[in-house]
């Protein structure tokens, strides 16, 4: 169990000792659904303080492998799933707050190394799982995901919060964000996007479309605050 590979489910159990939640866990039952498909890649959109990341919290204390949720669904919508127990806590899953990684590096005066942080991070937390394969030298996530796939068959589910941060917050720095693309395309497309990733869940508070990143993100289904399809119930 690492911070950003196989994470915890501490924040879903505290949005449970929360007074004002709502089940919203029946989103599992969608998300199974779509599970290696065409239709894998999720794009929610909203504005502050909708769920967005209650909603990651509550996908990664159902998925990951970093924990047991089971009593922590007892009760919940999600239970009585069909597909409940064939994906509870069973797979590998990578966990991003891009926030939090930006505020980091910004915090050290280096803002234009938050890519970096990124990959260090996440990648220090998958070698603890994989010492045989992952090596001090690997240094991009993407990379290190299909050296995994190619020698074990494991597949990844990655969720992102806060994925379009970096153009609101560092809009006027091209290079960083042509690199973050970069990062992006690396993440979901090609060999990664048939082979790699079982499930993609990334938010933002903007629409894709808002950006000049369609050549990264086209394959992406956008579920906006105008047009939320299956998860009017679920994201608000």
């Amino acid at each position: 169990m690492g911070k950003y590979f196989n994470p915890s489910n501490d924040g879903f159990k505290e949005a449970l000792n929360s007074q004002i939640y709502v089940d919203k866990t029946g989103l599992v039952g969608f998300t199974n659904s779509i599970l290696n498909s065409k239709q894998k890649f999720i794009a929610v959109s909203r504005a502050r303080r909708f769920g967005k990341s209650m909603a990651t919290e509550l996908l990664m204390a159902y998925y990951s492998k970093g924990c047991d949720s089971r009593e922590l669904f007892k009760g919940l919508k999600a239970e009585t799933l069909p597909s409940f127990e064939s994906e509870l806590n069973k797979n590998n899953v990578i966990m991003i707050d891009f926030q939090e990684h930006l505020s980091s590096a910004r915090g050290n005066n280096e803002p234009e190394k938050v890519l970096e942080y990124i990959n260090k991070r996440v990648i220090n937390d998958i070698r603890k799982a994989y010492p045989d394969i992952v090596s001090d030298d690997d240094c991009f996530i993407p990379d290190v995901l299909r050296k995994i796939n190619e020698a074990k068959g494991e597949k990844f589910i990655v969720i992102i919060d806060e994925w379009d941060c970096l153009f609101r917050e560092a809009k006027h720095n091209t290079d960083l964000q042509d690199k973050y693309i970069n990062f992006l395309r690396g993440m979901f497309k090609g060999y990664m996007a048939d082979n790699v990733i079982k499930l993609a869940y990334i938010t933002g508070i903007l629409p894709i479309k808002k950006y000049g990143t369609q050549s990264a993100l086209n394959n992406f289904k956008e579920y906006t605050m105008v047009s939320p399809d299956q998860l009017t119930e679920y994201v608000g």
